[in-house]
C-alpha cells in the first residue's frame, strides 16, 4: 500500500452510504447510481466504498447492478466492512457477513476488507470474535487483497491498536479541516500516527457529513472571495487529498450534481497551493 505514497493517482473515492432514493424516500434510486457510476468511471475513478450494515445492506445490492454487472471486475476497487457490533448476535454472524457481502456483490473478492467503526465502547468485540485473525485469514486465502480497519476513537487507542496489528495495509480516519484541531475527533494526532507507521489512509467524512458543504455565512464569504467559482465542498475536498500518504477520499455523494461538483475539480486534481492553504 505504501506504493501510493507520493503517487498523482485519481484521489475521489465514492462512498456509498448515502445513495439518492426514490420518491418512497426507502429504495435506492439504482437507475441514478447507474449514471453516477458512469461518470465517476469515465473521469477516471476506480474506489468503491460501501458496507455491511449501509442501507440494511441495500448498498452492497445498490451497486451489484449498478457497478458490478456492468463494468469488468478489474476495472474498479471494491470496499466493504464487517460490523460486530451493530445487530450482530454472535461469532458466527460476524464472521457469516463477508459471505453474505460476497452473495450481496457478486463481486468475487474484495480489494479492500475493513473492520468498522471501532470506537472505545465497541472494539473489545473485535477481539472477543476474534477477527482481526479472520480477516487476515481471508487474505491469506485471495479473498481480499488489503485489510484495514475504519477508526473513531482517540489517538491513543489506534496507536495501541497499530502497534499490535503492525500488518493492517490501510486505516479509514475521519479528517477535515473542521476537526483537525478538535479534540473529539483528533484528525491531525490521528493522521500523524498513521503517517509514522506508515500505513495508507482513506478519508472519510471531508466534508463532515455535508456539514462543510455549506459552511456559516462567515466562512463561506472567505472561500467565495478566494476564488468565487469553487464550491465551500471543493475546499474541503481538496484539503485532504493534498495531503501525503493518502489513498483516497471519500465523499458519500448522494445525487448527480454533487457527483459532477466533485469530478469538475477532482478530475484533474491540483494541490492546494500555499495561498490557498492560508486561506483555509
Amino acid at each position: 500500500m505504501s506504493d501510493y505514497f507520493g503517487k498523482d493517482v485519481f484521489k475521489l473515492g465514492f462512498g456509498l452510504m448515502r445513495l439518492p432514493k426514490l420518491a418512497d424516500g426507502k429504495s435506492i434510486d439504482v437507475e441514478q447510481v447507474k449514471t453516477m457510476v458512469d461518470m465517476f468511471m469515465k473521469a477516471g475513478g476506480t474506489y468503491f466504498d460501501t458496507a455491511f450494515v449501509y442501507d440494511n445492506g441495500g448498498s452492497e445490492e445498490a451497486i451489484k447492478q449498478a457497478l458490478i454487472d456492468r463494468y469488468p471486475r478489474t476495472s474498479y476497487t471494491l470496499a466493504t466492512k464487517v460490523n460486530a457490533w451493530l445487530n450482530c448476535k454472535d461469532e458466527a454472524a460476524a464472521k457469516q457477513q463477508f459471505y453474505t457481502s460476497l452473495e450481496r456483490t457478486g463481486a468475487g473478492y474484495f480489494d479492500y476488507y475493513l473492520i468498522h467503526a471501532i470506537q472505545p465502547q465497541n472494539y473489545k468485540v473485535y477481539d472477543d470474535y476474534h477477527l482481526w485473525d479472520y480477516v487476515r485469514d481471508l487474505k491469506a486465502k485471495g479473498f481480499v487483497k488489503y485489510w484495514g480497519f475504519s477508526f473513531h476513537a482517540d489517538p491513543a487507542l489506534l496507536e495501541e491498536l497499530l502497534t499490535i496489528h503492525p500488518d493492517v495495509d490501510f486505516i479509514q480516519l475521519q479528517i477535515n479541516y473542521a476537526d483537525w484541531e478538535n479534540p473529539g475527533v483528533a484528525s491531525r494526532q490521528c493522521y500523524e500516527i498513521a503517517r509514522r507507521h506508515n500505513k495508507s489512509i482513506v478519508v472519510m467524512e471531508p466534508v463532515k457529513g455535508g456539514a462543510l458543504a455549506k459552511p456559516i455565512p462567515e466562512i463561506e464569504k472567505i472561500f467565495k472571495e478566494a476564488d468565487p467559482n469553487a464550491s465551500c465542498a471543493s475546499w474541503a475536498i481538496r484539503y485532504v487529498a493534498s495531503m501525503d500518504g493518502i489513498l483516497t477520499v471519500l465523499s458519500g455523494m448522494s445525487n448527480i450534481e454533487q457527483m459532477e461538483d466533485n469530478l469538475s475539480y477532482m478530475r484533474n486534481f491540483k494541490h492546494l497551493s500555499p495561498a490557498e492553504q492560508e486561506v483555509i
